[in-house]
């Protein structure tokens, strides 16, 4: 080959990798089966009028609009690939797939050309085939908060994603170099402002104070490892009902029995909590009940006085005091998830006590003797 052509493609092969080094570049991720719409980020009152758009993937033209005309599929690659799964907004120029398939996945380039300058974005696109990803299902009540376990540690290469129904909410990076949350990962996403924590070391991602609206698909990434689905439902009550559910009031000497509202399996580890101190346990089918020294703060505060449902994990306390109002705080535990819920046991005292009601007794009787001797006399 000439010389001078080696100089000039070697010229052009570093001029097109510098170019393309400054193009944006998107990742987007969605379900298989599920809708994608890649956007152009143009103005639809402007686009038909100075714009014209074309769509590639994999270096192949899939669709284009030229000022309100627009041309999807343009070879007979496409046509076998996308057939009539493509839609094309002819305002905006954004592309819709729908109906998404796993061989979707890979490189989509967008070029807008206009009479002052053209330009490019390049859309990294991911379809997830869940049919062979774990899937894990989690019911909850409105008002918990629920943490979702990735199972690893994070390390420095990792990037652990977190996505609702396909909405970016959440990153980290095992440096910590990108780490976003909710509206901070997607400006669009106001669902979850301020109720979402991610944990740093093992990028396990916590949703507080849920709510009805919350329930859905809650897709994890972890680079080097499988994904993993959540299915999370979200049970909705009214605001009486939660009260019912979650608040006791009660006089002494009653019985109040906190349930947690599910099914224990073999896996779960239910603890309770009064006051932040822990008091009871069930591990797998074993069962620890705190009584007098066995308890942390060793006050005999529950002597004798609690009952565990082992299937259920339910706690009852038998003849109450009101030493006994306060928080009660149920976390149940598994390898995947952990539900936090808390209730609240109010234990009024009574307003007479048995001695004062024999006093009483003895009062009126004496008062009564007293009367039928003075009655007696004057007779």
């Amino acid at each position: 080959m000439n010389p001078w052509f080696k100089k000039m493609r070697v010229i052009c092969f570093l001029s097109l990798c510098g170019f393309l080094a400054g193009v944006p570049t998107n990742d987007v991720n969605v379900i298989e089966g599920n809708s994608l719409t890649l956007q152009t980020g143009l103005k639809a009152n402007i686009q038909s009028r100075l714009h014209r758009i074309k769509w590639y993937f994999k270096g192949n033209r899939i669709a284009q609009t030229i000022g309100s005309l627009k041309k999807i599929c343009t070879d007979d690659h496409c046509e076998k690939r996308f057939r009539d799964r493509l839609k094309l907004d002819s305002h905006t120029g954004d592309l819709t797939v729908t109906n998404t398939r796993t061989t979707d996945s890979g490189h989509y380039k967008l070029h807008i050309f206009n009479r002052r300058n053209n330009f490019q974005k390049i859309f990294n696109v991911a379809v997830h085939d869940l049919s062979g990803v774990e899937t894990v299902s989690v019911s909850v009540m409105e008002g918990d908060s629920v943490t979702l376990h990735t199972g690893v540690e994070t390390k420095h290469q990792d990037r652990i994603r977190w996505f609702y129904n396909d909405i970016h909410i959440a990153q980290i990076t095992g440096d910590l170099s990108r780490t976003c949350t909710d509206v901070q990962c997607n400006e669009g996403t106001e669902r979850f402002r301020d109720r979402l924590k991610l944990d740093h070391q093992t990028g396990s991602l916590t949703i507080t104070n849920t709510r009805n609206t919350d329930s859905g698909d809650y897709n994890l990434q972890i680079r080097r490892f499988r994904d993993v689905s959540f299915s999370i439902f979200v049970h909705g009550f009214s605001a009486a009902e939660r009260d019912e559910i979650k608040r006791k009031s009660l006089k002494e000497g009653e019985s109040v029995t906190l349930d947690p509202g599910v099914i224990k399996t073999q896996s779960d580890v239910m603890l309770w909590y009064f006051n932040e101190i822990l008091i009871t346990e069930i591990t797998g089918d074993l069962s620890c009940i705190c009584t007098d020294d066995q308890c942390e703060y060793n006050d005999e505060r529950f002597r004798d006085q609690l009952k565990l449902d082992h299937q259920t994990g339910s706690l009852t306390i038998t003849n109450t005091t009101t030493e006994h109002t306060g928080d009660y705080h149920l976390q149940i535990i598994n390898s995947r998830f952990k539900i936090s819920r808390r209730f609240a046991v109010i234990v009024t005292g009574s307003d007479w006590s048995s001695s004062s009601v024999t006093g009483i007794h003895y009062q009126y009787v004496l008062f009564g003797c007293t009367l039928l001797l003075l009655l007696t006399d004057l007779l």
